[in-house]
């Protein structure tokens, strides 16, 4: 039994574990009373209700996000059926902006907009000297069917409660709290700094403002702890790394200083601001330790000013070629599809010019109406339609139709299948040759959609198979160069068996088993670019 219990409903989301273990570094006297409880979002909600109230918590604390705001709802909503005195208190940014339509919010006591770290712990301590009245008491005895939340007042807190921004050196840092499993099986969750000075409309951290940083000598002492408990993983949540760039030149120096075997680094940075002080830094890394997301998301001039976004493309480009050919910095550059005002047309052109850079990874992700964010101003002047269930994407617009964006989706999925992960890196090429990457992609991921072929559960033979009967001539067979090609990415992609369709009667005894023999390696997903690279 715990009388505070902090939870998610979504433990796959590591970044929800992370503010979970915030909140918890920062109950100061109340942490003795506090429990963390991960929940996986594939369980059932009685499921986790039942868990929940064996615990017997007086609160309840749970971040909602948009992966988990209507799980969450079906769990409230039962918790506060079964347990009216409960207190439940919310956070988190799918309940920080324009929430109070969200059916969520008639089941939850109190909902703390913005950074929770220091007001969660404020709110217990008034909900824990607070009892409820017998009036109450009787109500709920006598009608245990009654929905108690937002119709019981409660003394002395608002509903709706504002967190004044904290400042970083404020907050007690979390990394002591992680667990010696997190820190054997996790990639751990660490930032260095908050906000974002930049407006782009779709982003929820263009309300962030100003950036705040960690005290580098407590951060870099917390660091030091991890490595001392043998984490070797590290991903970084700051929006903009390499915004103070002696900031960030400190704690690369540090993690440069301290290279161990499986030293791995996660960054997202702002891709046009990469100075030689930085680079320097950088190329002093060994292959493959660091990546580096990169949020390109669009290309388009005229889209990039609609929607206040700012970059410098000759700037980018230039990074972005240096960091290929100088550093074994794996890039995984983000781009978004369905903004006000893309076509179809113009967002391929702006995927063949990143893909021209050769990051390692592109993620092509679909607009989503954030709550709060001010895409919503092109809503009427761009016809946009948006789901109104979570996450919100985008279905059409002016610009796209559904059809248009029902097809990137897909080829959004199918390209992380067939290129992001490494395993066709010189065979998914020749599909492009002499043709747009983009309208030859697509149209593979048409062919593969018109055939019945899912965007998931794909074994890795199969994807082979799909690739090589796409690749061949009509009526015709597969070209020895082009089988070639093929057998060499499958048994760069660690597996031992060599299918029939990739073998040729050509091939002798010692050349099939010199190619299985291949196979035997299991690289990781970085690994198998990495080897692209040498």
């Amino acid at each position: 039994m715990s009388d505070i219990l902090l939870a998610t409903l979504n433990a796959k989301y590591p970044h929800a574990a992370f503010g979970l273990r915030y909140l918890f570094a920062n109950m100061g006297d109340l942490q003795g009373r506090t429990r963390i409880q991960e929940f996986d979002i594939n369980q059932r909600p009685l499921e986790i209700v039942e868990q929940i109230l064996e615990i017997q918590p007086r609160i309840l604390g749970l971040g909602i996000y948009i992966w988990n705001v209507e799980l969450s709802t079906e769990v409230v909503r039962l918790l506060k059926h079964l347990d009216p005195e409960l207190r439940i208190v919310v956070g988190g940014p799918e309940v920080s902006y324009d929430c109070e339509d969200l059916p969520l919010i008639q089941f939850v006591d109190h909902v703390i907009r913005g950074e929770a770290d220091l007001m969660f712990a404020s709110v217990c301590r008034q909900l824990l000297d607070e009892s409820p009245t017998s009036t109450q008491k009787t109500e709920a005895a006598d009608n245990p069917n009654r929905q108690v939340g937002s119709d019981v007042p409660r003394p002395g807190l608002d509903k709706f409660i504002t967190a004044p921004l904290p400042e970083m050196h404020q907050l007690q840092l979390p990394y002591d709290f992680y667990t010696d499993e997190d820190c054997a099986h996790r990639i751990i969750y660490v930032e260095a700094s908050r906000g974002c000075p930049y407006r782009c409309e779709y982003c929820l951290s263009s309300l962030d403002i100003p950036v705040r940083t960690v005290p580098l000598d407590t951060l870099l002492s917390a660091f030091q702890r991890l490595l001392d408990r043998g984490v070797r993983q590290f991903k970084f949540v700051d929006r903009t790394f390499n915004l103070n760039l002696q900031f960030s030149k400190t704690i690369l120096s540090f993690f440069v200083e301290r290279q161990v075997p499986g030293l791995f680094l996660h960054f997202e940075m702002v891709p046009d601001r990469l100075p030689e002080p930085l680079r320097e830094i950088i190329a002093q890394f060994p292959a493959g330790s660091l990546q580096f997301e990169i949020g390109i998301q669009t290309l388009n001039p005229e889209i990039e000013s609609r929607i206040s976004r700012r970059q410098d493309h000759a700037r980018l480009q230039d990074n972005i070629r240096w960091l290929r050919e100088r550093t074994g910095v794996h890039l995984h550059a983000d781009l978004i599809a369905g903004l006000p005002g893309e076509t179809l047309e113009s967002f391929g052109q702006g995927f063949d010019q990143l893909l021209a850079l050769n990051p390692q990874e592109i993620q092509v992700g679909i607009l989503k109406r954030l709550r709060g964010t001010p895409i919503v101003r092109h809503t009427n002047e761009w016809a946009m339609v948006y789901s109104p269930v979570a996450p919100y994407e985008v279905l059409q617009s002016r610009s796209m139709s559904f059809r248009d964006l029902s097809r990137m989706r897909r080829m959004a999925k199918f390209w992380d299948i067939f290129s992001n992960n490494g395993n066709f890196r010189d065979s998914l090429p020749l599909l492009w040759l002499g043709k747009s990457p983009f309208t030859a992609f697509l149209e593979f991921s048409d062919a593969l959609h018109a055939q019945g072929v899912k965007t998931s559960g794909i074994a890795l033979t199969r994807q082979y198979q799909l690739l090589a009967d796409y690749l061949k001539p009509s009526g015709g067979q597969l070209s020895e160069e082009v089988l070639r090609v093929l057998r060499e990415d499958y048994c760069r992609s660690g597996r031992r068996d060599l299918p029939e369709f990739l073998r040729t009667s050509e091939m002798s005894s010692g050349n099939r088993r010199k190619a299985s023999e291949s196979c035997a390696r299991l690289p990781k997903r970085q690994s198998r670019h990495l080897a692209s690279d040498i």
